[in-house]
């Protein structure tokens, strides 16, 4: 999708040298601090801003000289609204169908009752949320090939996020593809198959979620029949912090749990614990202390 994608505005970094591949059919959750570039991305996929170097495509056409065409087939949601506040949410879609050649109504009227939205009223009298729900219908509603979603559950409540991931869960398995900016961890790891991560404009990780996990640090907890050396679990490979008390040992594991669970064998063990870890464990690791600043 982008080749040594780049873009400063005067002496400012926005994103340095990016490569970044989506395939057909993903959900790719892309991720980072406010900051670190994820907006800025996302203007450049859609030919808002021209990059100080390097190329994006998309459907394998440059989006500089391919821009309205390419837009036809994406849906959009951006990270700061802007509506028309005297229109109502009927007025709103319809001008945004009539800009597209028209648009399935059934299909639109079905998304408003799913989200729970009255596309009556007027957008100024709206909160943020039902704001974001017009958003979201007016990003869906088309059927688009890629949904490119900024920060898409902003406002939501929690049954409108489930609904939300059902949404997307339909665009994947329809063979239509996904670009989540999100800083919610939790939604990321729900919805997506691969993740890039960005920090002060570079990405430094692209992998799946499965595997970027299970790189990560596990809290593993054994309980043995009897009392166990500690020696016994220092230097297994992967195991660090090791604490053992009234035959319990508590320990965090890097990577594989195949060491220690081979060292384990060589005692009788009641039961054994493994906390997994979550994406913002594996987000933190990139970015530690430092992270959000």
């Amino acid at each position: 999708m982008t080749e040594g994608l780049t873009k400063f505005y005067g002496k400012q970094r926005g994103v340095l040298d990016l490569d970044v591949n989506v395939e057909k059919g993903e959900v790719f959750g892309y991720l980072g601090p406010n900051g670190a570039g994820k907006t800025t991305t996302i203007r450049l996929l859609l030919d808002f801003i021209r990059p100080t170097q390097g190329q994006a495509k998309i459907f394998g056409k440059d989006v500089s000289q391919n821009s309205l065409e390419i837009r036809k087939r994406i849906g959009y949601v951006p990270g700061e609204l802007a509506m028309y506040d005297n229109m109502t949410g009927r007025d709103f879609l319809t001008y945004f169908a009539h800009l597209r050649d028209g648009a399935d109504w059934k299909y639109v009227e079905e998304l408003a009752k799913r989200l729970d939205c009255d596309l009556s009223q007027p957008i100024r009298s709206l909160s943020h949320g039902n704001k974001q729900k017009i958003a979201l219908i007016q990003a869906f509603m088309h059927k688009p090939d890629l949904l490119i979603l900024d920060e898409p559950t902003t406002g939501l409540d929690p049954l409108m996020q489930r609904e939300f991931y059902r949404m997307i869960e339909e665009v994947r398995s329809e063979g239509r593809t996904v670009f989540l900016s999100s800083h919610i961890l939790p939604e990321v790891e729900r919805t997506c198959d691969r993740v890039g991560i960005l920090r002060e404009g570079k990405l430094v990780a692209v992998e799946g979620v499965k595997d970027l996990k299970s790189r990560a640090v596990r809290h593993l907890e054994i309980h043995f029949a009897k009392p166990v050396p500690k020696e016994a679990f220092v230097g297994v490979s992967g195991v660090r912090d090791v604490t053992m008390e009234d035959g319990i040992m508590h320990c965090t594991v890097v990577g594989s749990l195949d060491a220690v669970i081979k060292a384990a064998s060589s005692f009788p063990v009641d039961n054994l614990i493994t906390h997994e870890p979550n994406l913002e464990e594996v987000f933190m690791s990139f970015y530690g202390q430092g992270g959000e600043q």
